[in-house]
């Protein structure tokens, strides 16, 4: 792993940080390469209960590295295409990471890095942060986040802040969907932690696999089809091992296994 990105890990809480300060964490071909390999690493690690995504500095992520930019300017079709799929790749990966991610927020956040905050299961920022799809402003569109920043806050603010690449604050985005909550700045570490004791209380299983769960639900249109799948995922999880231990632990009035003493 290269000196832009950290990955510390605190008992269950697995931590990576972004630490390109001096350029505001944008990121480049490397970065990108570098987190999704740390991204499947948090994966495949079974003591790892939840992923914490953030970044030093007084920005979260200025998106795409402006040296990186102008390299690809000059690339062919084929190489900006090969490019923009290992963006994708990171994006999924951090969608669908079988974990509880939060997104700690310090600062701003353009482009891409919007991107990785909409991956994200919970999103916390302080009010100085600023946000921007800016990508029209260079003729370009935010194609490769949107499937996610579409999700986080609806078409009809996608089809505003696409088209306009205007800059909007951290109350805006708490008002459309792209943060759940804004504290103050000394409260951001406390705000994230008690996310992350709320998800320690919950199963590992059912934490890890609820955004799945959310993923399903939207993709069918079905009814009856919502109903076998949902029916038979609830079935699974009350005779598994961890369906089990948290029902006896709520009927024999005591925590469950799972939660640390």
């Amino acid at each position: 792993m290269s000196q832009a990105l950290q990955l510390h890990r605190d008992g269950p809480v697995a931590h990576l940080r972004m630490t390109r300060a001096q350029i505001h964490n944008a990121f480049d071909d490397a970065l990108i390469a570098d987190m999704t390999a740390a991204l499947a690493q948090v994966a495949d690690d079974a003591n790892m209960r939840v992923l914490v995504l953030e970044a030093d500095g007084a920005s979260f992520s200025a998106g795409a590295d402006l040296n990186w930019m102008r390299g690809m300017a000059t690339a062919s079709e084929e190489a900006n295409r090969q490019d923009s799929l290992a963006l994708a790749r990171l994006m999924r990966t951090l969608d669908e990471l079988p974990k509880p991610t939060i997104a700690r927020v310090q600062g701003a956040a353009f482009g891409g890095g919007v991107g990785l905050v909409a991956c994200c299961d919970i999103a916390i920022g302080v009010p100085e942060a600023k946000f921007g799809l800016t990508e029209s402003k260079l003729g370009l569109l935010p194609a490769v986040i949107s499937p996610y920043v579409i999700n986080a806050i609806g078409p009809r603010q996608a089809r505003r802040y696409f088209a306009s690449a205007e800059i909007f604050d951290a109350a805006e985005a708490l008002r459309i969907g792209l943060l759940h909550q804004v504290v103050a700045t000394d409260a951001l570490d406390a705000a994230v932690q008690r996310q992350i004791d709320l998800l320690l209380k919950a199963g590992p299983q059912a934490s890890a696999s609820a955004k799945q769960l959310v993923r399903e639900v939207c993709a069918h249109h079905d009814g009856s089809r919502h109903d076998t799948d949902n029916a038979a995922l609830i079935a699974r999880l009350r005779v598994s091992p961890e369906g089990q231990e948290g029902l006896s632990a709520f009927l024999d009035k005591r925590k469950p296994n799972w939660i640390q003493a």
